[in-house]
């Protein structure tokens, strides 16, 4: 989960003076069904956030999940009738400072409210989207495959679907999955021995799914939405994650596995772009010198 900052709640005379029937919030690559990535945006995370943690008194019997829209507007400071216009996507340009308003009411931290910020400035596409595999923009450089083949720690190369393009055989004997040709999000969902070897396999699926709607603007046709399209079709976890409209950001981190081999080792991981790339990236697996993880990872080098 992200931290929830605060946001300064506006003045009345900052913001405008804000709901439409019920419907599958984010449902589909395009985010929703003909009413913009911005509304589809809005009723999801407004359905995430329930009556009590917005300061609400909850009495009698509540048919939704999450806040109600007028309730939305209430504590945003704008009208109803104004938030019922950006729910039905009628009103695709609202103000900084009614963003600002919409961001403190769902609970939004900083990384989602600018995600909020690019479906009003950008609607139709976003940066960072993937090329397809194969094309001239997904190719592995030969210089970065020398260096992959050199590397003493576990490498691959990825694109920004989590399509594996290239990887050393130290990656391979860590991960049988780790060839290229396999989607790292795709065997995270469906593949079961992805589950055993590791153990925190659905908080990396999230932020995978995380990632790539990042990427994915309604309208693409590009890899991530193919790849996002293919998912919805057989994983209902990633549905459920999908409809969330959870975003994040590529960083680094640690990946735990449980190893056939040489049982836990826990390794930082690094994504590191490549110039001249678009839309690739080096991702590198290592061990502090000298720790057990990296003792078990000269074992599997052999």
């Amino acid at each position: 989960m992200h931290d929830l900052l605060a946001h300064p709640e506006p003045s009345r005379d900052q913001v405008l003076t804000g709901p439409p029937q019920h419907a599958r919030a984010g449902h589909g690559v395009a985010g929703g069904r003909g009413h913009g990535p911005l509304a589809a945006y809005l009723r999801a995370r407004r359905g995430l956030v329930s009556p009590e943690d917005a300061g609400l008194a909850v009495t009698g019997t509540r048919r939704v999940a999450g806040l109600r829209r007028e309730e939305v507007a209430m504590l945003a400071g704008i009208s109803a009738d104004y938030y019922l216009r950006l729910e039905r996507g009628r009103d695709r340009n609202p103000s900084a400072q009614v963003l600002e308003a919409l961001g403190r009411v769902l609970r939004l931290d900083d990384e989602h409210l600018a995600h909020m910020r690019d479906l009003v400035a950008q609607p139709s596409r976003r940066p960072g989207a993937a090329a397809e595999p194969g094309s001239e923009a997904a190719a592995v450089p030969a210089g970065v495959l020398r260096l992959l083949e050199g590397m003493v720690q576990p490498a691959f190369v990825e694109d920004t679907a989590f399509d594996v393009l290239a990887a050393n055989a130290l990656a391979q004997r860590l991960s049988p999955r780790l060839v290229p040709g396999r989607n790292q999000l795709r065997d995270l969902l469906t593949e079961a021995d992805d589950w055993a070897l590791l153990p925190d396999h659905d908080a990396m699926a999230q932020c995978l799914v995380g990632n790539l709607r990042r990427i994915t603007a309604p309208g693409d046709d590009g890899r991530p939405a193919q790849l996002a399209a293919e998912l919805e079709e057989v994983s209902d976890r990633f549905r459920e994650l999908w409809d969330r409209h959870d975003v994040q950001g590529q960083s680094g981190g640690t990946v735990r596995f449980l190893h056939p081999e040489v049982g836990p080792l826990v390794l930082d991981r690094e994504r590191l772009a490549v110039e001249g790339a678009a839309g690739i990236r080096l991702v590198v697996l290592h061990a502090m010198p000298g720790s057990d993880a990296a003792a078990k990872l000269a074992r599997l080098a052999g």
